[in-house]
């Protein structure tokens, strides 16, 4: 791999780009980062990298992408503690079984497998969302075997494809569990954290991680994610929703097409 400065800064924007959307609207940006990382490179003249490396290299971004939005809401009272336990502990283990599970997979069915969990979160974003952003935040309430059970099927799934799963959170809290937006993007951010754990040390366990793009994508998150975040508490809920309704959207769209 050959590392010129053109490298470094292409890397760099990719991670703050997709840092500081995923501290706005609370995921861990692999969604964003993961098509840029296949596709930029090369348009730049750069060296393409794997679907592997990709994977391996978002992974650890993301770990530390949420790390820098979580820490932005800390004080914000939308960290739901209750929710971060029963989904955080159930999509770890899941996590775990898919990272490991990636091994055994080619990438073709790894991108299908990104694809159907792409296509089932643009479909949720768009399902109408009435009064979720209504209730108080202390009076909100969900069915916690219904939301560990998602979890860990959304931790196979995420672990599979080095994703943390938070774009399939968000939906999945804001339809099923009716959690309101701003609590929903907060907290999906503290579970994808605890998600990327897993997929993380799966991923440099196997030595699937490049290290040198990686620790650029961090010093980027670090830096954009925080500031996203700031961004996103002052936003409309509607306009958060509808930008990762689009967000999701695309990507599902972007990898069917290169599927077929």
């Amino acid at each position: 791999m050959d590392v010129s400065l053109a490298f470094l800064i292409v890397i760099f924007l990719i991670g703050f780009v997709g840092s500081f959307i995923s501290g706005m609207v609370g995921i861990g940006g692999s969604i964003i980062k993961y098509p840029m990382l296949l596709y930029l490179p090369p348009l730049f003249g750069l060296t393409a990298f794997s679907a592997h490396e990709v994977s391996g290299i978002s992974a650890v971004q993301v770990f530390f992408a949420t790390i820098g939005g979580v820490w932005a809401y800390r004080k914000s009272g939308y960290l739901n503690k209750s929710l971060i336990l029963y989904m955080g502990v159930s999509i770890l283990v899941g996590s775990f079984v898919g990272g490991y599970g990636s091994k055994l997979m080619s990438e073709g069915t790894i991108n299908v497998v990104y694809g159907i969990l792409a296509a089932l979160a643009a479909v949720m974003m768009f399902v109408p969302k009435k009064g979720i952003d209504d209730i108080p935040l202390d009076q909100v309430t969900f069915n916690k075997g219904v939301a560990a059970a998602l979890a860990f099927l959304i931790g196979v799934g995420s672990g599979i494809v080095g994703a943390a799963g938070a774009f399939l959170l968000v939906p999945v809290m804001l339809v099923v569990l009716k959690i309101p937006t701003r609590m929903t993007i907060a907290t999906s951010l503290a579970i994808t954290f605890i998600s990327s754990i897993g997929s993380t040390f799966g991923k440099i366990a196997t030595g699937q991680v490049d290290y040198l793009p990686a620790l650029i994508m961090v010093v980027a998150s670090l830096l954009a994610s925080p500031l996203g975040a700031k961004a996103g508490q002052k936003m409309n809920t509607k306009v958060l929703q509808v930008i990762l309704a689009v967000l999701i959207l695309a990507t599902a769209v972007k990898i069917w097409v290169d599927i077929l």
